[in-house]
């Protein structure tokens, strides 16, 4: 059985690939039909199921693995499946690892290089609130993914979104004044840790009760508030890191509850969105030959990105 990778134009057979995104979308007619994104541990593809019916809304979800009849077309430059049939296949029934994407740095560097985060830091409420955490999620933190799709959903994800954040915040930390550097690092590190409640694998994720109903933002923001009251802190930290939590998507239609109203909440709240925003252009750049622009990408305002040729 092939995979994702090696997919031609004109193939037409059977796959099995994991379900990333799905929207719906009407054609001119006003017909209904499915954008998804199909991924396996080589790669992701964009598909069209233009024939719905009701089994499509049990079948195409997020985190579900599929077994697919496809046709496999070009499309602006770039492959694209048209599905014919699918169904849904049990995680008891295969191999689940075939179909999770490795992280682009290697998982025992990225460990490294987030514990010289973690030690770093030398504010003491903090270093409380770090080592707590990082003892809770211990079986999780470095593995789990932080979405389903979109962005860094791949294993590790989550480790590496954190990461990167963190030491992009140490550098902003380093060129601007009045910056409480180890409160701004501990909130990078610590501000998507509640995907790890709400998101369950463990390795194909969707999203948990928990997650469905309260979202990792208000999870995170509870789990911060019943450290302080365990740990017994009475520092600002709790509340200034509940509040950078909260406050992280930057706008309250981003699903921010409240706006950024401290200089490290501002700055991490930027951070993030730039973070998300190169990986979801990377991952588009990545499938896109030199010379050639990207299919519309949705969460970059329907853009199509140019791949420069190398020099």
């Amino acid at each position: 059985m092939k995979l994702i990778k090696e997919l031609l134009e004109g193939d037409r057979l059977m796959i099995q690939a994991l379900v990333g995104s799905v929207s719906k979308g009407v054609n001119a007619s006003g017909s209904p039909y499915l954008n998804v994104e199909l991924r396996d541990s080589t790669g992701t593809i964009n598909a069209k199921k233009w024939e719905v019916d009701a089994r499509d809304d049990e079948i195409f979800v997020a985190g579900n693995i599929v077994g697919l009849n496809i046709e496999v077309i070009k499309y602006r430059d770039s492959l694209q499946a048209k599905i014919l049939t699918a169904t849904k296949i049990m995680e008891n029934e295969i191999d689940v690892t075939r179909f999770i994407m490795a992280p682009p740095i290697p998982k025992k560097e990225l460990m490294g290089r987030f514990n010289l985060m973690v030690d770093s830091v030398s504010d003491e409420d903090c270093k409380i609130l770090l080592n707590y955490f990082i003892n809770k999620f211990k079986d999780k933190l470095y593995d789990a993914p932080a979405a389903t799709s979109v962005h860094h959903e791949f294993a590790s994800g989550l480790l590496m979104h954190s990461l990167f954040m963190a030491e992009t915040c140490e550098f902003i930390a380093h060129k601007y004044d009045n910056i409480d550097r180890d409160l701004l690092i501990t909130g990078a590190l610590l501000h998507d840790f509640g995907k790890m409640i709400e998101l369950e694998g463990p390795a194909v994720y969707h999203y948990s009760i928990e997650g469905k109903l309260l979202g990792h933002i208000s999870i995170m923001c509870a789990e911060i508030r019943n450290a302080a009251q365990e740990l017994k802190i009475e520092s600002e930290v709790p509340l200034l890191l509940e509040h950078m939590i909260l406050s992280h998507h930057g706008k309250l239609e981003y699903g921010s509850p409240v706006l950024p109203l401290t200089k490290e909440a501002l700055i991490l709240s930027i951070v993030d969105l730039l973070d998300s925003k190169i990986m979801v252009a990377s991952k588009a750049l990545d499938a896109t030959d030199e010379g050639e622009f990207t299919q519309k990408i949705f969460h970059l305002d329907n853009s199509s990105f140019y791949k420069p040729k190398k020099r």
